[in-house]
């Protein structure tokens, strides 16, 4: 989709492995949705989740369609409306072209749909949320509430792990 450059951090928090549900934030404002398999691929949860979009704004996915989002590894920010068109093209370019964004405003929060579907096919999911440093405050707010809105008051934010340098005078400074 779009790279994201992450703000850095100190902490030394790892995200886990399987379970997470992760909304991306680009510096352009997009946002996109990825979500994992779980710790079992055999349990499909991420075609589950697809159809499941499916059926909350009726459009019909084949089981083709399903197993190419399955495979799919990477974060979607594709309208459900445009999902089929996305899935079904063979075009790099056009499939980029999709990718407009995860649809946020209060008119069309598809993002809202996205965190319900996933936490009723898996409700052992974590959320996470990887943006990008010059993402504007206001997108990021609202992602913040939607997911609060969700009752998803803990997540993770993924960032870049920065080094810190402890000077001896500074603890020494510390201690007394």
């Amino acid at each position: 989709p779009a790279p994201v450059d992450t703000p850095f951090s100190v902490s030394e928090k790892v995200a886990p492995d399987n379970n997470i549900m992760t909304v991306v934030i680009s510096k352009d404002n997009r946002v996109f949705f990825n979500v994992d398999n779980g710790p079992d691929t055999t349990k499909h949860f991420r075609s589950k989740i697809l159809v499941e979009m499916g059926r909350l704004y009726n459009v019909s996915f084949t089981e083709k369609e399903a197993t190419k989002f399955e495979k799919n590894a990477g974060s979607i920010g594709v309208s459900i409306q445009e999902m089929k068109k996305f899935l079904n093209s063979d075009s790099p370019k056009e499939k980029d072209e999709l990718q407009k964004g995860i649809p946020i405003d209060s008119l069309n929060n598809q993002l809202t749909n996205w965190i319900l579907a996933t936490r009723t096919i898996n409700p052992n999911v974590v959320a996470c949320i990887k943006g990008d440093n010059d993402a504007e405050y206001p997108v990021v707010k609202k992602v913040l509430s939607i997911l609060q809105d969700r009752n998803m008051n803990r997540f993770n934010l993924i960032t870049n792990l920065e080094n810190v340098e402890v000077k001896e005078n500074a603890q020494q400074l510390w201690l007394k």
